[in-house]
């Protein structure tokens, strides 16, 4: 096979690194399976530097819907790094002022922005969207994955009812319920983190604003008579937006039935929960509910890294299909596009993609172990 020939070194490789046709293309082709921010940015950037990319995700290209998220200086340099223009990722996003944590017992503790912007979600699949539809990658929107199977010798994928079959490199990118990782690592399954979540939007401004310091993202965690961690309310505001977002992360078992994305509810079904969760800011979360109608659902959930199968040059997982963390964290867009741009950077360099990828896992190690320490002092 052309990709094992590639890494051994057995196909002279030209000045430029890469295999290309008769017209100067390059031969590699990469399929990428998942089109969320993650995938979109590193199909995009591969397609721009010549690279053959196919792109499978199951939604229509556009912004769709989601909730928000918040991404650091960090997030935004690998996004930068992979082609994506900076200037159009700032113009549909706002810069945080700083993070401010309190709890019920009247511990305060500030941390300035990192670099950290605002995002609607739909705003910035809006963004990666427009700049995958321009790179050249061939796009197969519009159907799911039901089936992906490995092999050493080639990968199927199963998409309705076509089925392609790719002898290159296969890149999941397909969320916390990858098919890719189910084909790999079937026993490698997400696992309850402990939390539901809940993300809000106001229809309206809040009048009278907050009592809060706007453009700062603020928490606020109640802390149980025994010291354990009780719900944690969050949310940023800004006078000149007509809405406020928030979100409540409420420690309980998980949420029952098959699904553990539960999607938008109206917000009455949620409300009384959400109060009594919250006894130590009921006014200001009162003033929240109030003005927001539908809110997000979902049982917060982890994907293991301990176990994991080793990444191999013809077939790697990123993003949350490789290591997805509760968003308590607040890394987790970060680590995808970080994946992301590791990848990249070994493909265009001529590098080991399965080696830029155990690398990755080895940092998000150490920077969840470091961030466990900071929240223990």
């Amino acid at each position: 096979m052309l990709r094992c020939a590639w890494h051994s070194g057995q196909v002279p490789v030209p000045a430029d690194g890469r295999r290309h046709d008769n017209a100067g293309r390059s031969q590699d082709m990469v399929s990428v399976i998942g089109g969320g921010i993650a995938g979109s940015c590193l199909a995009g950037g591969l397609a721009r530097q010549g690279h053959r990319v196919a792109l499978y995700e199951q939604q229509r290209p556009g912004p769709g819907a989601g909730a928000f998220l918040f991404i650091d200086g960090r997030g935004h340099d690998a996004m930068e790094a992979m082609g994506v223009d900076r200037s159009a990722l700032h113009e549909v996003s706002y810069p945080l002022a700083g993070l401010d944590y309190e709890d019920s017992r009247g511990r305060r503790s500030e941390m300035p922005s990192r670099g950290h912007r605002f995002w609607l979600r739909r705003n910035l699949m809006g963004v990666l969207s427009e700049f995958v539809a321009r790179s050249g990658a061939d796009l197969r929107y519009g159907e799911p994955i039901t089936e992906v199977t490995v092999s050493d010798d080639d990968h199927t994928i199963r998409r309705g009812s076509d089925v392609v079959t790719t002898e290159e490199l296969l890149i999941g990118a397909d969320g916390i319920d990858s098919v890719v990782r189910a084909a790999l690592e079937p026993a490698r399954t997400p696992v309850y983190a402990g939390d539901v979540v809940l993300y809000g939007m106001t229809g309206t401004p809040l009048d009278p604003p907050p009592p809060t310091t706007p453009a700062v993202l603020h928490f606020f965690a109640e802390v149980a008579e025994d010291g354990s961690a009780g719900s944690t309310f969050g949310h940023i505001w800004r006078p000149e937006d007509p809405t406020a977002l928030w979100f409540v992360r409420i420690p309980r078992d998980p949420l029952p039935g098959t699904r553990d994305d539960i999607g938008m509810r109206p917000v009455d079904e949620w409300a009384e929960t959400v109060l009594a969760a919250t006894p130590s800011s009921r006014a200001l979360v009162s003033a929240f509910l109030s003005r927001t109608e539908l809110v997000h659902v979902s049982n917060a959930r982890n994907v293991p890294l301990e176990g994991a199968r080793a990444p191999q040059d013809s077939v790697i997982l990123i993003g949350d299909a490789d290591h997805a963390i509760t968003p308590a964290a607040g890394v987790g867009a970060r680590d995808a596009l970080e994946d992301a741009r590791a990848v990249y950077d070994a493909i265009v360099g001529t590098a080991s993609p399965a080696e830029a990828m155990t690398q990755r896992r080895t940092q998000i190690v150490i920077d969840r172990e470091t961030a466990q320490r900071a929240r223990r002092r």
